[in-house]
């Protein structure tokens, strides 16, 4: 039987030992826009992604969205390993972006190669301080970080090599920390400048030189 693990970026993470427990899990196809887990959901396993991305979002009272980080293949999620290492429950919502396959591995099997398999628990704390650092990084940004330049930055680092951005403002306002209704003003303000256009769930950038000044403060 094929291992599962060969290919993917686990097989350069783990050790004998991790590879014989995790290779006996069964991969699951896991529909787009499955919610994995909400606020107050006990973890019910570590989630190891094989392909396709996961969500995580942070949700305020007022109905406005976070996205907190992606998970894609050979990543995980800081708030699963928090809830898995001290039984927290989630403070956030995950959701598949689209299909994904993953491997969730149980509680006791995850407890267990922790203390014994060196190569996975440097795995998991490894990731788990990347995930913190880039955390920090996008609450610095949220915090002190002007919108124009928030959005400015997104824009330049999502668009593809004929400068489009395929999002509604919406999900930009999710990925940057702001209100709808701010990115839309703020769009509709580069639009008029000719810096971007803008078609339902597309912004083309149009003007990059005069994005990127705004993206470096210059403008």
């Amino acid at each position: 039987m094929t291992s599962w693990i060969a290919g993917t970026p686990y097989a350069a993470l783990l050790d004998t030992v991790s590879r014989g427990a995790l290779e006996k899990l069964k991969p699951q196809l896991i529909p787009a826009g499955t919610v994995l887990f909400r606020p107050g959901d006990a973890p019910f396993g570590f989630v190891l992604t094989i392909s396709g991305r996961v969500n995580v979002y942070l949700n305020s009272r007022t109905g406005r969205e976070l996205l907190l980080y992606s998970i894609d293949p050979g990543q995980t999620c800081v708030q699963t390993t928090l809830g898995m290492l001290g039984s927290q429950p989630y403070s956030g919502e995950a959701i598949t972006e689209g299909d994904v396959v993953a491997v969730v591995v149980p509680p006791a099997t995850f407890e267990r190669l922790v203390r014994e398999s060196d190569e996975f628990r440097r795995f998991v704390f490894k990731a788990f301080g990347d995930r913190l650092g880039e955390m920090t990084h996008l609450l610095e940004m949220v915090a002190f970080v002007k919108v124009e330049l928030r959005l400015a930055q997104w824009l330049l680092a999502q668009a593809d090599g004929e400068g489009l951005v395929k999002a509604t403002h919406a999900e930009i306002a999710s990925a940057i920390g702001s209100a709808r209704e701010v990115v839309s003003r703020r769009l509709e303000a580069l639009s008029g400048r000719g810096i971007v256009s803008l078609d339902r769930g597309v912004v083309r950038i149009v003007a990059r030189k005069d994005l990127q000044l705004i993206a470096d403060g210059s403008d």
